[in-house]
């Protein structure tokens, strides 16, 4: 794919350098921030071109570039006018830049200029899980069940180093399948941590539009705008039966009932049937380890928020040596995007969940959330 062009005149570079710098209004950057100049990203990326076009969430548009030095990247285009000032522009882009972890997208660098805002990626050769798991299959790839394993838990311990190791705290808001990305020895990597501090109060509330994905919603924050690491939690779980699976988590009518990937889970669940679930392209497995990591995921998607384990303790939850106590396993919530919220728990535990089943105000109002 050519996607790089470096036709910009020398005088527009450095027009367009002095008008970066008078936008950074001499701020004094820490870390390892690159700031470049809108010229710079539109050569490398041949004028944000469609055919450099990688794909598009909900915060922006993401394109492949090729920088000056031969350097690829991907650069998003921020899809919302921020109004935020410079200073605390960088000042939020600094938290981000210096977070390192072999499970997060690491982020080079940004452009400030004028009013756009634009985020400078590393690049990441395998793209999404979502397009290697559930895309079309002229663009699938062959995940086995030790790369699925293994995408599992380092995403698992990308969002335990966000929860629990780094400070100051991120919540991600978003764990879906399109923001893991995939390096060349499919090593997963988060991507779009702490974006949404890159946006105005009246897009970065919990409460907006921007919440999250139909699916991966944790029904106390898609009904109630409850914003805790314990949904990010409950959005791993169901990312984990999309990856068991190969299914998404968006899609009604399994088995010719109306139910959503996890409510059909709980069901196979409760009559023994988990195996039923697995994806057929996957191969050969190990039934103890694929079994281990829905059981899992279940524990991630209870009803009670609190209920839910650590993303720490998720991860040691993986582990063979570390036996799961499934008398403690209470059925999970289902947010159904209609301001009802299901749950198979017996009435005497659904007191724990507090009382969801009715939503107050219109659904939307509360969240409007991102179909799949």
């Amino acid at each position: 794919m050519s996607c790089c062009c470096f036709g910009s005149s020398l005088v527009e570079r450095r027009r367009d350098h002095a008008n970066t710098i008078e936008d950074a209004n001499a701020v004094s950057l820490r870390g390892d921030i690159r700031i470049f100049s809108y010229n710079e990203l539109q050569s490398a990326t041949n004028n944000f071109n469609a055919s450099c076009k990688l794909g598009r969430g909900g915060f922006g548009t993401v394109y492949k570039g090729i920088l000056r030095d031969g350097t690829q990247v991907a650069v998003k285009a921020l899809s919302a006018g921020s109004k935020q000032g410079v200073n605390e522009f960088l000042t939020e882009i600094q938290t981000v830049t210096n977070v390192r972890h072999p499970n997060l997208v690491e982020l080079v660098g940004c452009c400030i200029q004028r009013n756009n805002r634009i985020l400078v990626y590393e690049y990441v050769e395998n793209n999404s899980l979502d397009r290697a798991l559930l895309g079309p299959k002229s663009e699938s790839i062959k995940l086995d069940w030790s790369r699925r394993s293994a995408i599992c838990i380092g995403t698992a311990r990308g969002l335990a180093f966000l929860h629990e190791e780094l400070e100051p705290h991120i919540v991600h808001r978003d764990i879906k399948a399109s923001n893991i990305l995939l390096d060349k020895d499919f090593v997963p990597k988060i991507g779009d941590f702490g974006l949404a501090k890159f946006f105005p109060e009246n897009i970065t509330h919990i409460s907006t539009r921007i919440a999250g994905t139909t699916g991966y919603l944790a029904p106390e924050y898609a009904m109630r705008g409850q914003l805790t690491k314990k949904a990010d939690v409950y959005s791993f779980g169901v990312l984990v039966l999309e990856i068991v699976s190969g299914r998404s988590s968006a899609k009604l009518d399994w088995e010719g009932t109306q139910k959503f990937l996890l409510e059909w889970t709980w069901q196979l669940y409760e009559g023994g049937q988990l195996l039923k679930l697995v994806d057929p392209e996957m191969g050969e497995y190990s039934e103890e380890e694929v079994l281990r990591h829905i059981k899992v995921a279940l524990f991630c998607t209870q009803a009670a928020a609190g209920r839910r384990p650590t993303m720490t303790q998720v991860v040691d939850m993986f582990s063979k040596h570390n036996r799961l106590n499934e008398k403690e396993l209470t059925p999970p919530g289902f947010y159904q995007g209609s301001g009802r919220l299901s749950s198979n728990m017996p009435s005497s535990n659904k007191a724990s969940t507090s009382s969801t089943t009715q939503l107050l105000g219109s659904p939307d109002s509360i969240t409007e959330v991102t179909a799949r």
